[in-house]
């Protein structure tokens, strides 16, 4: 492998197309189809090669379970839209991947599960209608973690039995994070400009961190999830995966809606504006932003302390911000997923076709993973699914008591009482250290700071983490936090940090990242 990837790399440099490709962004890529410099036909097939020889063969990431075979066609048609002067925003043309519990008509929607491996329904999912009426065109369905991560408590994030491990093209050896790993790997490797992901706890927070990329974890309520396999209709949302904050805002932008369907989304559109647009990064100048503290590694530590003096010298004002007691949380909130989770899958799988999708339930998913144990288990059980079909309904006391618990740790004794308390306008944050191997032994092993999805993710505030550059090669991110609908607010802080720090990283699809030499000794 080590004398594929150069060669590798020199072929796909010799094409212009592909090397103009390889870095774009939404809005570099839609200036490019404005100008007449590119069509949304050769963007597509320029993806689809890059897939082919990177994803498929090569380094072989498995950030893709499946493509559009329609992706070309659709092209054409925006092509011709373009010519006519027809335009549906500026997502007109440009090729967006799907996470795959994502569901988007023409394609299976399989959540990394041989149960859901013929699953499409023909239906969109509101995530996918909004895209493609804004005229993006749906490239394909990316690997995650199976099951969205939440089967086993020994998992390893980035595999699923459908796609196999998805692999960091920062370093093969290494993590991606999840469970929206492929549609992070995707996007770090330049098969697409931008990516939509889902997260409940950590899972577009953590897979963008660990691979350069912007990633927002948006106010629950703001997205809808209909046809989005579930986990919890507490904590679930998509989010959008891009390499700047202005693309972020552009698909969150897009993406916003009240939908009947989901009633968490009731008052969305009260929240619904231009948030490209608006992006002002002056908004830094006079901000109180709250410091939060963690982590022992002595590079990022020193990465996070060179943010924070390049936030204050861009006119904030740092605040040190002790983070409350939070005991008991974590384990509330757990309690909470699995109720929820037996009841929303179930829910889910109800509404699938039964000649698509034999497992009708949770307790028929058990069956049929314990029936599939080679395919399905061999590197880890599925006891979250056990422990959430011993789980009552959503009536039972201890669910109400334990979402109560959660809520209020997480959210008026947590991230409400650290920006009231501290008059600050938002926390700051490290994301998560840099990506550890992929272990098939141990699973995840989650460490650096820590924890700094769970608050927000919990309560269903947003989060935003850019790009805070390289640990030994490996990237790390940097953390916006806020309350409800403070959206703007974080994009604007991140916003500013990025076009004043300049960071950018490239993959090169190593095999391992480098040790160092204080590793070799000084022998005489």
């Amino acid at each position: 492998m080590k004398r594929l990837l150069p060669i590798l790399a020199l072929l796909l440099a010799a094409s212009p197309a592909r090397a103009q490709i390889e870095q774009a962004t939404v809005a570099s890529l839609s200036a490019d189809l404005a100008a007449g410099r590119i069509t949304s036909q050769k963007a597509v097939r320029a993806y689809l090669q890059r897939i082919a020889a990177l994803d498929r063969k090569g380094p072989r990431l498995n950030s893709i379970i499946s493509l559009n075979p329609h992706a070309m066609q659709e092209a054409r048609v925006l092509d011709a839209e373009r010519r006519a002067g027809k335009l549906r925003g500026p997502l007109h043309g440009v090729p967006i991947l799907l996470k795959d519990n994502i569901e988007a008509a023409g394609m299976p929607t399989t959540a990394g599960s041989l149960a859901l491996a013929r699953n499409d329904s023909g239906r969109d999912s509101s995530v996918a209608a909004a895209l493609k009426a804004k005229g993006a065109i749906i490239l394909g369905k990316t690997n995650l973690s199976e099951w969205a991560n939440f089967r086993s408590e020994r998992s390893m994030s980035g595999w699923s039995a459908i796609g196999g491990l998805t692999r960091n093209p920062y370093a093969l050896d290494r993590t991606t994070c999840g469970s929206s790993s492929g549609s992070g790997a995707a996007v770090a490797a330049g098969f697409a400009p931008a990516a939509i992901g889902s997260e409940t706890n950590g899972s577009i927070i953590c897979p963008a961190s660990m691979m350069g990329l912007v990633g927002l974890k948006p106010t629950v309520g703001l997205i809808p999830r209909t046809h989005i396999v579930p986990i919890s209709h507490s904590q679930d949302t998509a989010g959008p995966m891009a390499r700047s904050v202005r693309d972020v805002a552009i698909l969150l932008s897009a993406l916003i809606a009240s939908d009947p369907a989901d009633p968490a989304t009731a008052d969305a559109m009260a929240h619904a504006r231009d948030y490209a647009a608006a992006l002002d990064p002056t908004h830094i100048k006079g901000a109180r932003i709250g410091v939060l503290r963690g982590g022992a590694q002595p590079e990022l530590l020193a990465r996070y302390e060179a943010a924070l003096a390049l936030l204050k010298g861009l006119g904030a004002t740092l605040v040190e911000v002790k983070k409350p007691a939070m005991e008991g949380m974590s384990a509330a909130s757990y309690d909470v997923l699995q109720y929820e989770f037996k009841a929303d899958v179930n829910a889910y799988l109800a509404s699938t076709r039964p000649d698509q999708v034999e497992s009708r339930t949770l307790a028929d998913l058990i069956v049929f993973d314990d029936a599939n144990k080679t395919s399905e288990l061999p590197l880890f059980g599925q006891e979250i699914f056990v422990l959430s079909q011993a789980k009552g309904g959503l009536d039972d006391p201890a669910y109400k008591a334990a979402r109560e618990t959660s809520l209020r740790l997480a959210g008026k004794e947590g991230i409400d009482a650290m920006l009231a308390d501290n008059r600050v306008d938002l926390l700051v944050t490290i994301s998560y250290g840099p990506a550890w191997p992929s272990d098939t032994v141990w699973g995840d092993q989650y460490e650096g700071p820590g924890g700094s999805a769970g608050p927000a993710a919990i309560a269903g505030y947003p989060h935003l983490t850019v790009p805070m550059g390289l640990v030994r090669g490996l990237p790390v991110g940097l953390s916006f936090i806020g309350a409800a609908y403070a959206e703007q607010r974080l994009l604007d802080a991140g916003y500013a940090y990025e076009q004043a720090a300049g960071i950018s990283s490239k993959p090169d699809f190593r095999a391992t990242v480098d040790s160092g030499t204080e590793l070799e000794g000084r022998r005489p």
